[in-house]
């Protein structure tokens, strides 16, 4: 797996959207593939989890709402965000943001970085 290429991209949606404090690359099944976050912040193992979870949420309201494939959720608390995006049909992309994080400009740049990432897994997009 091109690990390198893919912690570039992950680092690169963290460089260049102020705000974000890190990201994860996890399987729909809760697996981690990659991260990219600072030493001593959220566990990147846990956050692999809570995407496949959010993933999973999302996906049965899509369907039960007829609304297609699940693309993205985002989870808002008092302190920040939790963004999940579908890259494939196996990966997710978890971005962890602060509360002052531009929402839009992240969900503006996120597609183009699932798009990469898909292309460095080897599966396309799958959606």
């Amino acid at each position: 797996m091109p690990y390198v290429a893919i912690h570039n991209q992950l680092s690169d949606l963290r460089i260049q959207i102020p705000g974000v404090r890190g990201c994860v690359l996890g399987g729909v099944d809760g697996l981690l593939i990659a991260h990219d976050l600072p030493a001593g912040d959220a566990e990147p193992h846990d956050l692999a989890a809570l995407a496949a979870t959010t993933f999973g949420l999302g996906r049965q309201v899509g369907l039960a709402l007829r609304h297609g494939p699940f693309r993205e959720s985002t989870v808002r608390g008092q302190h920040g965000y939790f963004a999940v995006y579908a890259v494939n049909d196996t990966a997710l992309l978890a971005v962890l943001g602060e509360d002052a994080v531009n929402v839009a400009r992240l969900h503006l740049h996120a597609p183009a970085v699932t798009e990469r990432l898909a292309a460095l897994l080897g599966g396309g997009m799958g959606r």
